[in-house]
């Protein structure tokens, strides 16, 4: 029997880093769009008061009639508060400057404040197959809600100094939400933002990431790109910007790296559980055979080649 299995993501993913300017929001809007670009059904979310993952979507973040803090505030559901984002193909949570005042009304609410997106979000989790979240650049109650919601955290870092001492601040939070409240929070990746390969002290610890954390390090590069950069002042993600851009091929390879680690995980477990329907049968039929040490059929994953 041929064991078929279509991969569908279906996870919710907060894009975190407390530091500012490491191209959180640029990888939110454009990881959005180029995901949706594979077919997938994206919704991202912007939780930060500045709304810049908004404006780079092209809506005008001084015109919303409903958006991320109605949500919170458990004034609207989710879905009325949805946009199209047209160009990107996705579906936009909008989000301005009236977030911070959800923040200050959730840090006065006695219980439940922070598994409020968790809760909005749990009706419409299966009409989505990737969710991303946009945090802000801060460990505040807003970031907690998103950390809470989510299944995994992906983390932009730029390759300097002082951006290992804002990760193990990050980890650290992490690892209190996954022992207090949501135990199965993981790691989706390390993503190398505003990278430029003739910068030696990049190169350190870019070289430093990959020591400590292997695999969770994405193998797709995010350059510095002036098209990149210019994209959200059109109001639209670089792939429709500039599609043959560095910035643009960076983006759509990291969608493709994703895709390809939940198709190798998929695999991984069809194989496992075919193993485990198989094994009995063949014992049953062959008793001799359990003599016989068993070979290893595993096969080893190719690691896919640098994206740039």
């Amino acid at each position: 029997m041929t064991v078929q299995y279509t991969v569908t993501m279906k996870r919710v993913i907060a894009i975190a880093n407390q530091k500012g300017g490491v191209g959180k929001t640029t990888t939110a809007v454009n990881l959005a769009a180029s995901l949706a670009a594979t077919k997938r059904r994206v919704l991202l979310l912007d939780l930060d008061p500045q709304g810049n993952a908004t404006m780079g979507s092209g809506i005008d973040k001084s015109q919303l009639e409903r958006s991320s803090v109605d949500v919170l505030l458990e004034e609207v559901d989710l879905t009325s508060a949805l946009l199209t984002v047209e160009p990107g193909g996705f579906q936009l949570l909008p989000a301005n400057q009236d977030l911070t005042a959800a923040e200050v009304r959730l840090l006065q609410t006695p219980e439940g404040r922070e598994i409020r997106l968790r809760n909005a979000l749990a009706p419409i989790r299966e009409s989505f197959d990737v969710i991303l979240i946009d945090c802000p650049p801060a460990l505040n109650m807003l970031t907690v809600n998103s950390l809470v919601a989510a299944d995994s955290v992906l983390i932009p870092m730029q390759c300097e100094y002082y951006a290992l001492e804002g990760l193990s601040a990050l980890l650290g939070t992490v690892e209190q939400i996954r022992a207090a409240v949501n135990p199965g929070l993981e790691i989706e990746g390390i993503l190398r933002t505003m990278f430029d390969p003739r910068n030696n002290l990049a190169n350190e610890v870019s070289a430093q990431l990959i020591t400590h954390f292997g695999e969770k390090v994405f193998r797709t590069i995010i350059p510095r790109n002036i098209r990149l950069a210019e994209a959200p002042s059109f109001g639209k993600p670089v792939l429709f910007h500039d599609k043959e851009s560095r910035g643009a091929l960076s983006y759509l390879a990291l969608a493709g790296e994703m895709i390809r680690r939940e198709e190798e995980e998929a695999s991984e477990l069809v194989t496992a559980a075919a193993e485990a329907t198989v094994a009995p049968d063949a014992v049953s039929a062959e008793p001799e055979a359990s003599a016989e040490p068993e070979a290893n059929a595993a096969t080893p994953v190719t690691t896919p080649p640098d994206s740039l």
